[in-house]
């Protein structure tokens, strides 16, 4: 897939031109293209999450947004979408201050981030996604992999994102940054 035009700096007004299906993150200006559709597993594993969450937060302020959701996680306000150059789409995130929501998708950091690994993806989530979730502040990063039947669990602490957790597909996870919350995995992992 080609980008529409090439260039050596992408901004979130250039996501917002291209076609719909043209989908690419944009990672200091760099654009990233997505990977193929993700498999039915990664679908299975990302609805039963995002059930669980949703059922959850159902009457609370926090709320529970599923790919494909624009997260530019640097923006401030008064930035144009020219301004943007960092646009990230988790497959499941978690925003509880809802100023931060538009008509886009997410401006600023979520409290918690899910990123559901893919063969092609593991490098990307496991490194590039991290070290931007952090250097962002997002509270909680959850990193799982279909194949291991884990999820990791790392928390923001001292500006740095650590591992905090592992769980595997019989634990019940806790979801740090939600009072009370938590995530039945053998119903994730079937």
């Amino acid at each position: 897939m080609a980008l529409p035009a090439e260039k050596e700096r992408y901004t979130f007004a250039d996501v917002l031109a291209w076609p719909d299906d043209e989908r690419a993150e944009l990672i200091d200006g760099e654009a990233v293209m997505m990977a193929p559709p993700p498999s039915s597993t990664h679908q299975e594993i990302s609805v039963e999450l995002t059930r669980q969450l949703a059922n959850y937060l159902e009457g609370k302020r926090c709320k529970v947004y599923h790919a494909p959701f624009a997260v530019r996680l640097f923006e401030k306000d008064g930035d144009s979408p020219e301004d943007v150059d960092t646009m990230v789409e988790p497959d499941i995130s978690i925003v509880c201050d809802q100023s931060k929501i538009d008509k886009h998708g997410c401006k600023g950091a979520p409290d918690m981030v899910t990123e559901i690994l893919s063969p092609s993806t593991q490098r990307h989530d496991r490194l590039v996604k991290l070290s931007l979730y952090q250097r962002a502040g997002v509270r909680e990063y959850w990193i799982v992999s279909p194949d291991e039947q884990t999820v990791q669990v790392f928390l923001l602490r001292d500006g740095s994102l650590q591992l905090h957790e592992v769980y595997d597909r019989q634990g019940v996870a806790k979801v740090n940054v939600l009072d009370g919350c938590f995530i039945e995995l053998s119903k994730v992992f079937r």
